[in-house]
């Protein structure tokens, strides 16, 4: 019983290393569901344990990660794994064809047992996820799998409807075998981080061999799948944004003691200030504008801070966002369009707007130069504004009196940085110089984004 309260631990331990909030409490609940349901069922055990230690359906994808390694499926390989890629092939399209992930989870461990290993010692080295679906390439068995389903009578080529239905049915059965492939492929990933977690240790593997949720991603290496998972959280995260700033709104509006009234009124009870008198202030919601970089690896970020200011606009009384590379465009309206559809608002800006001028690569020094000469009435006193870049040049005039100029127009400026803090001023990076003249803080995550956004957003 030792080893499996360890087991839970070690669970609630790297969950709470990639930010899943887990107490004593939770844990505890934990303990008493493995006791209830027992360890015969992993699939129920995994339930169970989902249930009492998660918040919401954004933490499962990491949490399955990490029960594969606190409780795996099994020890060690297959005994006698097929290092013929070809056979495997042609198990797996069969395996596909059925969807019988039990085949799936054992054809996952025979490839990475058979493909997967790597370096010239089997007993002293790894195993590679990558390397196994390189050498196995699932995806390339979606025609032979069509054709299988289709000849079992499961697909839609034999109907008689019309031309345009045939051609939706062919797409959704496409988009099924996808689906199979890609849960093939997550299953040789759970099955390499098992085989290495052997060797390594799993409490090592479960902190830095997981994948983690998506605010905690960093802008500047996701993938595309990574910033589509982002952009559908938009949504929830500003839900809560807005009622964090609501509440800071709230506290603002009751105001702050007015020691010299609270004293006055204090005579008539012999000098103690049984009423305190608050200095009542009516909060005004703040203007907002946004100046993002839309161009290379930051244009992530951009975009996901853009969805993100655009699903909280009820929080301020006017918002106009602007994106450049190199020349500078207003695109508020084209944001507004955009939240119907919030994969495809890169696209359709960098389609729609003017953002470059003869080249293509980034210059702040111009671009805020346009905005304070064409925009500059945007600007007043009760505007805050956020620059959003990695302040890095390409060796142009980093145009410091428009930052100046901004600074002195605006309530307050802040520029938030995708870079982590120890490359600014590397390179081309013209980071510290604009950080002398306006409040730079480093933003590499989403969860960097809200938390910095609920504290520097005036009330």
């Amino acid at each position: 019983m030792t080893a499996v309260a360890d087991r839970i631990t070690g669970l609630a331990a790297a969950l709470r290393a990639h930010g899943v909030r887990i107490g004593t409490g939770e844990t505890v609940d934990a303990a008493r569901a493995v006791e209830a349901l027992g360890l015969a069922d992993r699939e129920l055990l995994r339930e169970g344990l989902a249930a009492t230690l998660l918040h919401g359906p954004g933490q499962r994808a990491l949490f399955d990660a990490v029960f594969d390694l606190y409780f795996p499926r099994g020890v060690g390989g297959p005994q006698d794994a097929p290092r013929d890629r070809e056979t495997l092939r042609d198990r797996l399209a069969d395996a596909l064809a059925a969807d019988d992930r039990a085949l799936m989870a054992q054809l996952a461990a025979e490839a990475v047992e058979g493909l997967g290993g790597y370096g010239s010692s089997p007993g002293s080295d790894g195993f590679s996820a990558y390397q196994t679906l390189d050498r196995l390439r699932p995806q390339t068995l979606l025609a032979r799998i069509r054709a299988d389903i289709r000849g079992r009578g499961g697909g839609s080529g034999s109907g008689s409807g019309s031309g345009s239905g045939e051609g939706f049915a062919d797409r959704l059965l496409d988009d099924e075998i996808r689906r199979r492939i890609e849960e093939f492929r997550r299953m040789v990933g759970a099955e390499a981080r098992r085989r290495v977690a052997e060797r390594r240790g799993r409490d090592e593997i479960a902190r830095r061999g997981v994948r983690p949720t998506a605010d905690r991603v960093d802008f500047l290496f996701a993938n595309r799948d990574q910033l589509a998972e982002l952009r559908r959280a938009v949504q929830p995260l500003a839900r809560k944004l807005a009622t964090r700033l609501a509440a800071r709104r709230r506290r603002a509006a009751r105001g702050t003691i007015d020691l010299r009234r609270t004293l006055r009124s204090s005579l008539s009870t012999g000098g103690v200030p049984m009423r305190p008198v608050l200095r009542r202030r009516r909060p005004v919601r703040p203007e907002l504008v946004l100046l993002c970089d839309v161009s290379g690896s930051v244009s992530g970020f951009s975009d996901f801070t853009m969805l993100l200011v655009q699903a909280l606009h009820d929080q301020f009384s006017k918002v106009r966002v602007f994106a450049f590379v190199n020349r500078l465009d207003e695109v508020t309206g084209l944001l507004g369009h955009g939240r119907a559809d919030p994969d495809g608002l890169g696209a359709r800006i960098r389609a729609e707007a003017t953002l470059t001028g003869w080249h293509g690569s980034s210059d702040y020094g111009m671009a805020l130069g346009e905005f304070t000469e064409r925009y500059g009435g945007a600007v007043g006193p009760r505007t805050t504004v956020f620059v959003l870049g990695d302040a890095r040049t390409n060796m142009s005039d980093p145009n410091l009196p428009a930052v100046r100029e901004l600074a002195r127009r605006a309530r307050r400026v802040y520029w938030l940085n995708p870079e982590p803090r120890d490359r600014w001023g590397t390179g081309d990076s013209a980071a510290p110089a604009y950080a002398g003249l306006v409040e730079m803080h480093e933003c590499r995550t989403a969860r960097q984004l809200s938390g910095l956004i609920a504290a520097l957003l005036p009330v």
